[in-house]
């Protein structure tokens, strides 16, 4: 598969949990005929009557279930378009509703919820709209609020999609038993596409592999693969649980099928990662550069919010100025305990302790099963002199899941060792 630098663009880092599940739902609402055939038939529909409301709107929802299908955004910009031409002319429900995923998707998330609140206090009963407010106060890190709108969506239509939403709200707000559960009913539950299933799937294996149980977490993911072969997020979650496993190889393969589907460039930075613990420098340099084409493309379009790529140069000890802009320009849109910890660790790479401590703190506040903010938070306790912390959060990450990352668990390993040396009494010789 020939790869183009439109194609690695930096807008492919930026689809958030969020986004996909918003972007799975207009999924759901279409026929089922495959994304381009609706395309074709809808624009058809369209070029005979221009001024149909309902083609048109019908052509803006394929066009964003066609962005989450493949993160070309250049469908999204087309979707917006029609949208926007539609609303002109009439507060149309439909076009409301897809104006909604489009805020989401492009992560205007306190516009999505505003969007979105409006819509249900005019249509209570409207299940989408939940989900989407539900969505956007998640990113923002108003959990008790996003808890309260999944659960109302739950109330309504108990399905795919609400299961999904309070699974990981449950997950990531320290009870991974009831996440895992619920997501095990969203698999179970009836999905329209195979997609929608298997990104569910996807979905329990990560839960499953945050939690060490690395063959359920094997199993979740091959069978996102049997259920939908190109879902590249399951490759990845398959190249994760090998590495983990210390199967390097095959922890390549994985990541290289799931870069030829979709070059994400969290991948670009797993896979130098490994390069290099299998000794390939040449490797991990390509993969490296591919890494900084996504950093050029995106400062070319003046894009300066980006986690993702803050966290692969902090865990790459390169461009850190860069990596703490970014998570700043990130946090300045979300304020969840993901994006908190990425700016922990990104102030932590740029010795600024105290902020990242502080940082740290926020992202551990609901007390996630996420063995990376312990161990960012081990590393910032370390480096401020404070080792019964660093000791405590550094074992915290490495029982939770001892191969959460191939090159920072091996870090943890080391720091908690040295510390536990320093710890024990010295011998007194006589």
């Amino acid at each position: 598969m020939l790869v183009s630098r439109r194609d690695i663009a930096s807008k492919r880092s930026r689809l958030s949990l969020a986004s996909l599940l918003i972007l799975i739902a207009t999924a759901q609402a279409q026929p089922a005929f495959n994304t381009d055939q609706q395309i074709k038939l809808y624009e058809s529909w369209v070029s005979k009557d221009p001024a149909n409301i309902s083609s048109r709107t019908l052509l803006a929802g394929a066009y964003i279930q066609k962005t989450r299908e493949t993160t070309d955004f250049d469908y999204l910009n087309r979707a917006s378009k029609i949208l926007d031409g539609v609303l002109a002319e009439k507060q149309d429900y439909e076009a409301l509703r897809l104006r909604n995923i489009v805020e989401l998707t492009l992560h205007h998330f306190s516009k999505a919820a505003e969007y979105a609140r409006g819509m249900t206090i005019r249509w209570p009963g409207d299940v989408p709209s939940w989900g989407t407010l539900g969505d956007a106060l998640l990113e923002m890190g108003q959990y008790d609020d996003a808890r309260a709108a999944f659960e109302k969506m739950l109330e309504l239509k108990p399905g795919l999609m609400s299961y999904n939403r309070l699974g990981f709200y449950h997950f990531i707000t320290g009870d991974p038993e009831r996440g895992i559960a619920l997501m095990q009913q969203a698999v179970a539950a009836a999905a329209k596409y195979p997609e929608n299933k298997a990104w569910c799937l996807v979905e329990l294996g990560n839960m499953y592999f945050k939690t060490a149980h690395w063959d359920e977490a094997g199993h979740a993911y091959r069978e996102a693969l049997a259920t939908f072969p190109a879902s590249h997020t399951a490759y990845a979650g398959l190249a994760s649980v090998k590495a983990a496993q210390g199967k390097f190889e095959d922890a390549i393969d994985n990541y290289k099928r799931a870069q030829s589907i979709t070059p994400m460039v969290q991948y670009a930075g797993a896979l130098h990662d490994l390069y290099m613990a299998a000794g390939n420098r040449a490797a991990a340099q390509q993969q490296a550069d591919m890494v900084d084409i996504v950093a050029q493309l995106e400062g070319a379009a003046n894009q300066k919010a980006n986690r993702t790529l803050a966290l692969i140069y902090a865990n790459q000890d390169r461009n850190l100025n860069q990596s703490l802009e970014l998570a700043k320009a990130d946090f300045e849109v979300r304020q969840d305990v993901y994006t908190y910890d990425v700016l922990a660790w990104a102030l932590y790479k740029n010795q600024r302790y105290e902020e990242a401590r502080k940082a740290s703190d926020q992202a551990l506040k609901l007390n996630a099963p996420e063995a990376l903010f312990f161990y960012h938070a081990g590393m910032i306790a370390n480096s401020m002199g404070d080792t019964a912390t660093a000791a405590k959060r550094l074992s915290q990450a490495l029982d939770l899941n001892p191969g959460f990352d191939i090159k920072q668990a091996s870090i943890a390993r080391q720091t908690r060792e040295a510390l536990v040396g320093q710890a024990s009494p010295s011998a007194n010789p006589r």
